[in-house]
């Protein structure tokens, strides 16, 4: 009996440090994510495949395409591998002007942003559950460098994508 007690309260723990690692409700963000959300709400998202070439940061968010991660011919391996049965794609930006951004993705997903060679960390990381048009959001120092984004790890084969300058 003491230890299906001591069972029980191990999985009890676990699953309240799950909770407490994934945060629900758009207010659990721990920065204002208004922008961003409107941003990747909007209508009529451009849609863009997995591999696609922008000139420059996209003006509003996008849709990106995604494949299999097998398929999705990634130019780095991805920080994290991603499980199976989830869906893997990049865009490389030939322009941005230098200076702190949000990468705000509306599911769930792993991003590498890689730039000069090197993958970048990130400054910080948000991100909540049950919040509706937006998963999370990360913010990254770039330079005045082309830049590949790569979304690995998502459970759906498109993710809106909104890389905006923080004010």
């Amino acid at each position: 009996m003491r230890v299906l007690t001591l069972l029980a309260a191990l999985a009890f723990g676990a699953t309240l440090a799950l909770a407490a690692e994934e945060p629900s409700g758009c207010d659990k963000f721990k920065w204002p994510i208004e922008r961003e959300r409107a941003a990747l709400t909007a209508p009529d998202l451009a849609k863009l495949a997995s591999g696609s070439e922008q000139a420059a940061l996209p003006s509003s968010a996008i849709s990106l395409g995604l494949v299999a991660p097998s398929e999705a011919k990634l130019p780095t391996p991805p920080e994290r591998a991603p499980k199976d049965g989830t869906f893997a794609g990049f865009m490389r930006i030939k322009s941005a002007k230098a200076g702190l951004y949000t990468i705000s993705l509306s599911v769930g997903g792993w991003i590498d942003l890689v730039q000069d060679g090197h993958v970048l960390k990130p400054v910080a990381f948000s991100g909540a559950t049950d919040c509706s048009g937006i998963r999370k959001t990360v913010k990254y120092e770039l330079s005045a460098q082309p830049f590949v984004l790569q979304v690995s790890g998502a459970r759906d084969n498109s993710v809106a994508i909104a890389i905006l300058p923080v004010p």
